[in-house]
């Protein structure tokens, strides 16, 4: 198993969730080796313990256990397996951990990769945004070899509070797609019920605490609900980011002659938002575009 004295980690993106998921680390002790492509970012890991690196190559040569959390799946390509991606640096039996939400077959490319040089790839994308990620409650789900997969627990064990082995390699993916699908569709249902409750002249406060915890409660209602009608919009998970993820889940659909039309009207309605200069605010922004098809400032409402 692997712990604080015996094993060095190496960790690679440091934005909203990431940096809360290596602080973890650094403070159960591990001697953690960082690198981001904006210094600034790690900034806090640095006061904190960790070292910094100029490139994930260098990173993964100061560890046993390299994790990445990035943006998009060809982010992932090029701290992995880029010229100076991690894997380039990696020893035999090192591993990485690419915990961003990407392809099902990168996933597999880079296991592929690491094995041939005598390493192992895992994939657990995670899911609980940035409350999850500064709480240590995240849910992982996770793909690849199982023995390397339980060696790995506590460390897993330090960020997320559901840890669930899927399968091979691409697993943890696939499952993080099931989550993906069942957050757009309940999103539109979390902000079309808020936006009936205010035009019905109703007390959201008061509406939150009677639904809420029956049959039509959910994460993104108790979490987001509230931020919605604070009109706080800040990201915990990345408009855009969550774009990439609709789209990876659809590409997947065609790959496997599936519909789903819900899948596929969330997403045009993320890019609406998008396109109206929402792309790096919360998921739960959603509220704004959804309120403009009525007419609706949402933001000025109380006005």
């Amino acid at each position: 198993m692997r712990g604080p004295d015996n094993t060095r980690i190496g960790w690679i993106g440091t934005g909203v969730m990431g940096r809360s998921m290596c602080g973890h680390l650094v403070q159960a002790g591990y001697q953690v080796t960082v690198t981001n492509r904006t210094r600034a970012k790690a900034e806090e890991l640095e006061k904190a313990g960790a070292r910094w690196a100029e490139t994930p190559q260098a990173v993964a040569r100061e560890s046993d256990v390299v994790f990445s959390i990035v943006g998009f799946p060809a982010d992932v390509e090029e701290v992995l397996l880029g010229d100076s991606g991690a894997l380039s640096g990696l020893g035999p039996g090192g591993i990485v951990v690419d915990m961003t939400t990407s392809r099902p077959e990168l996933a597999v490319r880079v296991a592929t990769a690491a094995r041939a040089q005598g390493a192992h790839s895992i994939d657990a994308p995670v899911s609980g945004g940035d409350i999850g990620a500064r709480e240590a409650r995240l849910s992982i789900m996770i793909g690849g070899e199982e023995e390397v997969v339980r060696s790995l627990w506590p460390l897993f064990e330090t960020m997320g509070k559901t840890l669930v082995y899927q399968g091979p390699a691409g697993a943890g993916q696939h499952t993080k797609m099931v989550n993906q699908i069942l957050i757009a569709t309940n999103m539109i249902g979390v902000c079309e019920a808020l936006l009936y409750g205010y035009r019905a002249g109703l007390d959201l406060q008061t509406v939150l605490q009677s639904v809420g915890s029956g049959a039509a409660g959910s994460w993104s209602l108790s979490n987001l609900g509230p931020r919605i009608m604070e009109n706080r919009f800040e990201p915990g998970f990345f408009v855009e980011h969550f774009i990439k993820d609709m789209e990876i889940a659809l590409d997947e659909c065609r790959r496997m002659n599936l519909a789903l039309p819900g899948l596929a009207l969330g997403h045009q309605l993320y890019v609406a938002l998008k396109a109206q200069g929402h792309g790096r605010d919360g998921t739960h922004s959603l509220q704004l575009a959804l309120a403009s098809l009525s007419g609706i400032d949402w933001t000025d409402r109380q006005g």
